[in-house]
């Protein structure tokens, strides 16, 4: 599997990148044993980038990550997290008050997550990942979803990241968000290597298009994209289908049933087309898809090495759906 530097990095990842937040339970239990699973078909399958985050299950994606990797080779793989919230833990009667999903992940209420884009907030965060991953550094690091606390990522966060990377704690740096007019501001105002930019640049959302690959293309910058089902919708689109974590609006499906029509006409599957559009653009370094079993890596990797023809983009220019 091939691999790209990111920006002026030394950092180089996979084109096809493990997203591990379904192995922190986003939504639903995943047994230890089928998440690790997960992780060795993912190497299996020759990819070597890894992405996790302590909000993911409040710390639960990162130390199964960490214990599944243990024993690789470390400089055969690439790992990032991301820094902006802290968890902090919670007393025996306060865990006991909270009941049902923390913030989308089926794991117990131990911690509270604390948002914090100071310096002192993103270097804690960091060591504890580092603590959680079982690992003496980290390859990456973005802010993860500054959205309403901006001017702390701007004036803390981000020339504490760059200091670490000066440092050499940090391979590479960057922000993730699933919006683009502040990950354009970031490669603007700032010397992020990369950004992560989630559900914006589709087949359904090309909102990255207008300011943000353009950007990235010309200052050297590295884009990976996430969410490149939006949710599930590009995936298995059907009445109910979920886009961006709610219900598909009819319009929207009935765009993704015409686009999956034009691409099966090609013998393409919608899932592979989905996966190679970003990848068509210049500045975008690779996808990140979210699995939580070894069924879902393999079939991820087996859509990432399906072919898909140039007369396909071609016939759904033609149809106005690009």
């Amino acid at each position: 599997m091939r691999r790209i530097r990111l920006g002026h990095s030394a950092v180089e990842i996979t084109e096809l990148a493990f997203g591990s937040a379904a192995i922190g339970n986003l939504f639903a239990e995943v047994d230890p044993g089928q998440a690790a699973s997960a992780v060795d078909a993912a190497w299996d399958e020759g990819i070597r980038y890894f992405d996790t985050a302590p909000h993911y299950g409040l710390g639960l994606s990162e130390r199964r990550l960490g214990e599944a990797l243990r024993d690789r080779p470390r400089d055969a793989y690439v790992v990032s997290t991301k820094a902006g919230r802290l968890l902090d833990p919670l007393t025996s009667a306060e865990a006991a008050a909270h009941q049902g999903l923390s913030d989308g992940f089926a794991v117990p209420h131990t911690h509270r997550r604390r948002w914090d884009f100071s310096a002192d907030g993103i270097r804690r965060s960091i060591e504890e990942s580092l603590g959680r991953l079982g690992l003496d550094r980290v390859d990456i690091v973005y802010l993860h979803d500054p959205d309403d606390h901006g001017e702390q990522a701007f004036r803390e966060g981000y020339p504490a990241l760059e200091k670490l990377r000066a440092e050499g704690v940090v391979g590479a740096i960057g922000v993730g968000m699933n919006q683009t007019a502040m990950l354009t501001r970031f490669l603007r105002e700032t010397d992020v290597d990369a950004v992560l930019c989630a559900g914006r640049y589709t087949l359904l959302d090309r909102g990255a298009l207008d300011t943000l690959l353009p950007e990235a293309a010309a200052r050297g910058r590295s884009v990976v994209v996430g969410g490149v089902f939006n949710s599930g919708l590009l995936a298995d689109p059907r009445p109910g289908a979920p886009y961006d974590y709610a219900e598909a609006p009819a319009p929207l499906l009935e765009r993704a049933l015409r686009i999956r029509a034009v691409a099966e006409g090609h013998g393409v599957p919608l899932r592979a087309a989905a996966l190679h559009y970003p990848l068509g653009h210049p500045a975008v370094a690779g996808v990140l898809v979210g699995t939580r079993s070894p069924d879902e890596v393999r079939d991820a990797a087996a859509q990432f090495r399906t072919p898909v023809p140039e007369a396909l983009w071609d016939d759904l220019r033609a149809e106005g759906l690009l």
